[in-house]
């Protein structure tokens, strides 16, 4: 097949959709199928074979998320001579609306996977809160209801757009490549930051955005500190708020907590394979890549039970679940520090547990939906 994915953010950008556009379509080319990638241009990025970039500008209330401008003479003719047979759109937003007038252009099948909680994003707007809510979740539900197929990372997201919308909506979580994983190095956190062997090292890696909730990590790191201070966290990431959270982690007196930045991708895997635990504390994920992430490098997780949270963490299995409650986070976090047994039990199953989600399962799941989808949209149009 031939397939062209629209997307409001790619590389060098970092991010859960980014990582999932990457992982599907280095996939699906494995497979012998043509991916061809329509984004945004980046003041620095590497210009790649089948990848056609839009000029962008950077917003001031987001200036590191820059917003394609979806307009080219040469769009239509590129289609054509590309001569798709299935068009993924990633966002409901520029590149996606552009996606879907190609799809519509042309009579080919529209694909779209509901990666984010667009309503959980409106702490970005400097106003009117309330209402821009509102009118992002007409805005979303209007654009699945103009799609073939709509894609959603969990069942439990599934659940909640199939309520609102009229498409098919079908769970497909984006898969792990757990070759990844093989051969990490379990020791290069320790080395390259200088923590000691017996500091147990609880990690975070993600956007560092006000949605991660990432204070609240700090908060109960703050009481897991004081009954184990042999214990280190490791943010691992960049974002709008690191500075706002440095300075809360000063401000509870935890001043050897690391903020590592923005890592390559080599050493993002290094730093899971390193981990003694991952600590995460979202409550807005679709699916939270980096929860399997974990589990494919054999780290158990604690994490607050949240939408897609939910589903990527089998409680009491490869790591614990809870509510959204310092105490009891804390709780089994210490659960876990104090029982190296039951940590080591649940590595174990962390490994398992990765295998069913990976990224090779995920991008066969993802072909037949669009042979599918395929199907139908032929068969309207035969009619």
């Amino acid at each position: 097949m031939k397939i062209g994915m629209f997307t409001d953010s790619y590389r060098p950008y970092t991010s859960g959709v980014v990582r999932s556009i990457e992982t599907t379509a280095r996939k699906l080319t494995e497979f012998g199928h043509e991916v061809y990638i329509f984004a945004p241009s980046y003041p620095v990025y590497e210009k790649e074979s089948g990848v056609f970039r839009f000029p962008s500008v950077r917003p001031p209330i987001y200036p590191e998320y820059p917003i394609a401008l979806p307009f080219s003479l040469h769009l239509n003719n590129t289609v054509k001579r590309l001569d798709l047979d299935v068009i993924h759109v990633h966002s409901p937003i520029t590149m996606g609306m552009l996606g879907s007038r190609c799809a519509k252009r042309f009579d080919i099948p529209l694909v779209f996977t509901y990666h984010t909680m667009y309503d959980e994003y409106v702490h970005y707007l400097p106003f009117a809160q309330g209402i821009s809510r509102k009118a992002i979740l007409r805005l979303s539900t209007n654009f699945c209801n103009g799609c073939d197929l709509v894609i959603t990372p969990t069942e439990v997201i599934r659940q909640i757009v199939a309520g609102r919308i009229e498409t098919t909506v079908q769970a497909i979580p984006t898969g792990i490549e757990i070759e990844e994983f093989i051969a990490p190095d379990r020791l290069w956190l320790r080395r390259e930051y200088g923590i000691a062997a017996d500091v147990k090292i609880l990690l975070h890696l993600g956007r560092l955005g006000k949605e991660k909730n990432v204070s609240f990590l700090l908060k109960a790191y703050s009481a897991i500190s004081k009954k184990h201070p042999d214990t280190k966290l490791v943010i691992v990431g960049e974002g709008p708020e690191r500075k706002a959270l440095q300075e809360e982690a000063t401000q509870l007196g935890l001043l050897d907590v690391l903020f590592t930045g923005k890592l390559s991708r080599r050493r993002v895997v290094d730093s899971f394979a390193s981990a003694d635990l991952f600590v995460f504390a979202s409550t807005t994920e679709t699916q939270g890549l980096v929860l399997g992430e974990a589990k494919a490098a054999g780290v158990p997780t604690v994490a607050v039970k949240a939408l897609g949270a939910a589903e990527m963490v089998t409680d009491g299995v490869d790591g614990f679940l809870t509510p959204l409650s310092l105490e009891l986070f804390a709780a089994r976090v210490d659960q876990l520090l104090a029982n190296d047994g039951l940590r080591r039990v649940m590595a174990e199953r962390a490994l398992l547990e990765a295998e069913k989600i990976s990224s090779t399962t995920m991008a066969q799941r993802i072909l037949l939906a669009y042979e599918q989808a395929a199907r139908n949209k032929k068969a309207t149009l035969t009619k």
